[in-house]
C-alpha cells in the first residue's frame, strides 16, 4: 500500500480486500466513497457487520445462517418434511428457494469435499446429516450441488450415505451447464432442473438398498 496513505487508511483498504473479487482498487474506491460520500452509510455498515459477525450462526438442523438456534426453513411447518435438498453454500439455497419450484427441508454442507483444502466429510456437517437421515422419514434426497469435480464427488458421497439409510437419491441435472455454480444459474433454469432431477443408483458395494 502506497505511503501517502494514512496507516488507518491502509487498515481500511485491507480490510475491503477481504471480500472475494476485491482487489486493491476497487478497496480503494469503496474507501473513498464511505469516508468523502457518505460516513453515514459507512457507520451503520461497521455497526450492522459487528453485530452480523456477533450473531450470526448456522442453524443446529440445517447449518443455514440465522441468528436464531434454528432458521426459519427449518421452523416452518409449512414445507415438505419428507423431501431434503443438499446444497453448497447459504446462496445456493437461496437461489433454488427463489426459482419457486422446491418447497421442502433444506440442508447446506458450506462448501464442498477439497482433501487439498483440507475438507473433508466433518467440515461439510455430514455426522449431522447422516444423523437426521436415521431420524426423519425423508422419501427423497435432492443433491443440488454444482456441476463441477468437486459437486459430482460432495454429490456421490452423500448419495452413498443416503442409499446406506435405504433413502432415494436424485440429482438435479436438466438445464445446469457444466461447471456451473448454482448462485449465479437463473431461476427458470433451476427450475427446470430440480423438475428434472434424476435418481442416483447405489453403487455396488454400497450399503444400499
Amino acid at each position: 500500500m502506497p505511503d501517502v496513505y494514512s496507516p488507518l487508511l491502509n487498515q481500511l483498504i485491507e480490510a475491503f480486500q477481504c471480500l472475494p473479487g476485491v482487489g486493491s482498487k476497487s478497496a480503494q474506491r469503496m474507501a473513498f466513497h464511505l469516508l468523502d460520500k457518505d460516513r453515514e452509510a459507512g457507520g451503520r455498515l461497521a455497526a450492522t457487520l459487528e453485530r452480523a459477525v456477533r450473531s450470526i450462526r448456522n442453524c443446529e438442523r440445517c447449518r443455514m445462517l440465522t441468528e436464531e438456534p434454528i432458521c426459519r426453513f427449518c421452523g416452518s411447518d409449512k414445507r415438505d418434511a419428507t423431501q431434503l435438498c443438499v446444497v453448497e453454500t447459504p446462496a445456493d439455497l437461496l437461489a433454488i428457494e427463489q426459482s419457486g419450484a422446491y418447497r421442502g427441508a433444506y440442508f447446506v454442507l458450506m462448501g464442498h469435499l477439497s482433501p487439498i483444502d483440507g475438507i473433508g466429510p466433518a467440515e461439510l456437517g455430514l455426522p449431522l446429516l447422516e444423523r437426521r437421515f436415521s431420524s426423519e422419514r425423508f422419501a427423497e434426497i435432492v443433491l443440488a450441488t454444482s456441476v463441477t469435480v468437486e459437486g459430482d464427488a460432495t454429490a456421490h458421497l452423500v448419495a452413498a450415505l443416503a442409499h446406506k439409510h435405504g433413502l432415494k437419491a436424485s440429482r438435479i441435472a436438466y438445464g445446469v451447464p457444466v461447471g456451473g455454480e448454482l448462485e449465479y444459474i437463473d431461476g427458470g433454469t433451476l427450475a427446470r432442473a430440480l423438475s428434472g432431477r434424476r435418481e442416483i443408483e447405489a453403487s455396488s458395494g454400497e450399503g444400499g438398498r
